[in-house]
């Protein structure tokens, strides 16, 4: 993989559900940082976002890969991700290159997540894990989980995690635009 990678923000089901509050939050933004790191060959991680029931049923998030190489050899690597691979990856029907973005890199990156959208309105409610996991070539892997509970009640909000080598902070909370 070169320096100039274009990689991938996908948005196969983007967290659609309304809020049990009264608060007029109808987006949830998850911010995730990329930490910088001092090492002699450096990759942009593959980095897979989805959220998971407790009988492990996956809804994905966004997916962050390679899709500048040649002949989509891109998704040769998105296995490396490989909790993500086992839940969703080997079995997904759609295409994983729907929307691309500039090359994601060190620092921090927020996604916002349309809580209005239809695909997890049918989501019963309960205990969920969102589940964030980055694979580096010629580096580490690392996921980090985050519990939530369904439906979203603002009073848990924000949220932050933090991971140890591929993942650096990651916060969740609600915002009205």
């Amino acid at each position: 993989m070169n320096r100039n990678i274009l990689f991938s923000i996908v948005f196969l089901s983007i967290l659609g559900l309304s809020v049990t509050s009264h608060a007029a939050s109808n987006n949830l933004l998850v911010e995730v940082e990329l930490p910088r790191m001092n090492v002699a060959e450096y990759h942009r991680p593959y980095v897979a976002m989805w959220l998971e029931d407790s009988n492990r049923k996956a809804t994905q998030i966004a997916l962050w890969y390679d899709l500048a190489m040649k002949e989509d050899e891109g998704k040769k690597w998105l296995k490396d991700i490989r909790q993500w691979w086992r839940r969703i990856g080997r079995k997904a029907e759609e295409s994983f290159d729907g929307l691309t973005s500039a090359t994601i890199g060190p620092g921090k990156h927020t996604i916002s997540i349309n809580l209005n959208a239809k695909e997890l309105k049918a989501l019963p409610a309960g205990a969920y894990q969102l589940r964030i996991e980055a694979s580096r070539e010629v580096g580490g892997k690392e996921m980090v989980n985050i519990p939530i509970i369904w439906p979203i009640n603002t009073t848990n909000f924000p949220l932050t995690a933090s991971g140890k080598t591929e993942l650096g902070n990651i916060s969740l909370k609600l915002s009205e635009k």
